[in-house]
């Protein structure tokens, strides 16, 4: 069974009690460079159950994600309250190819964009935190909310990764 929208907001933001999201989002590039270094491009492509998603397919999503996020953010500072569109997460891994990316592109242009992002952050003033746009699914959402969003988005894929590469261990 499909989770709802609310049930997925619950278990993201769930993956961020008692933790400080700029400080998760800051610490994600090194720890996924950590989880990955020494593993082979097959190990790195293998989909530990034929509905789950590799390594490198996660590594690349949060890549695009990220790069979604930096728009929804900079279009919500630039006009308060704008639509921020959706998309589906499965498409783009098949349109996009992920599974033939290059780990350490994905890499990098998850990295360079997170530090993009968190740079912005800390110029906002206490007013933008509260800025929002409406999310074509999910509704109002503020810059503060997606901050927090995103920092349990990555918590949840770290967990996934560290699946991944202890049952390749054991």
């Amino acid at each position: 069974m499909q989770e709802t929208v609310k049930q997925y907001i619950q278990r993201i933001l769930g993956h961020t009690e008692g933790k400080e999201p700029l400080q998760v989002q800051a610490s994600t590039p090194k720890r996924l460079e950590q989880l990955v270094e020494g593993m082979s491009a097959s190990e790195l492509k293998r989909r530990p159950a034929p509905d789950k998603w590799s390594i490198l397919e996660i590594i690349t999503h949060l890549a695009d994600a990220e790069l979604v996020g930096a728009w929804r953010i900079r279009a919500i500072l630039g006009a308060p309250g704008t639509s921020i569109q959706a998309y589906d997460q499965e498409a783009w891994l098949e349109s996009m190819k992920y599974q033939d990316r290059n780990i350490h592109q994905s890499l990098a242009q998850f990295r360079i964009l997170r530090e993009a992002n968190l740079q912005l952050f800390k110029l906002l003033s206490r007013e933008q935190w509260e800025l929002y746009g409406m999310h074509s699914e999910r509704g109002k959402e503020t810059i503060r909310h997606i901050v927090r969003m995103f920092a349990g988005h990555d918590l949840n894929h770290l967990q996934q990764i560290e699946r991944i590469v202890g049952a390749k261990a054991a």
